[in-house]
């Protein structure tokens, strides 16, 4: 397995399927779920739960809205494998509490070169669509490809889903 490894796909395109498959692939003895989400409303407290029960009982979840990359370094180490679900809720809890996007995204790239275990991360591409209406859209989905680019460069394999089908775009 990949020490770190992205994948990347549309809403609903099975990246999280395909993220959960490979981590417990890995046979780790201790597996960690890093979420990024906050449920704010009913319909998102039912996403988590979900995705919690997606998951089963052989997870340990953490909750990382913000400090992601120090998230990164507390769990990860041999026999571990790490899920983080995902980046691009991350990156909208950054955009939203004003923090420096690209020192945030230049502490995760170290980070996850700096750990011994398994690092697994889901991304949005937002790339693809039509061109954000607002100033505020724009510069998410501009900030968005930055930041897949910076992670993809230090992952060891990136993985693109479409459809519930993974395509390999490195490793």
């Amino acid at each position: 397995m990949a020490k770190n490894q992205l994948i990347l796909g549309g809403a609903r395109s099975g990246k999280s399927q395909r993220a959960l498959a490979v981590a417990e692939a890995a046979g780790a003895a201790r597996m960690h779920f890093i979420a990024t989400a906050e449920a704010f409303d009913e319909e998102m407290a039912e996403r988590i739960a979900r995705h919690r029960a997606d998951r089963g009982g052989d997870w340990e979840t953490i909750e990382a809205p913000l400090d992601l990359a120090e998230a990164i370094l507390d769990c990860a180490g041999e026999d571990t494998v790490c899920l983080v679900d995902c980046l691009t809720l991350w990156l909208s809890n950054l955009m939203h509490t004003g923090r420096d996007i690209e020192a945030e995204a230049i502490a995760l790239c170290q980070s996850l070169q700096n750990t011994d275990g398994h690092v697994i991360l889901v991304s949005n591409e937002v790339g693809l669509g039509l061109v954000p209406e607002t100033p505020l859209g724009r510069r998410f989905r501009d900030a968005q490809g930055r930041l897949n680019q910076d992670v993809a460069a230090v992952c060891d394999r990136v993985e693109f889903v479409v459809a519930g089908l993974p395509m390999t775009l490195k490793g």
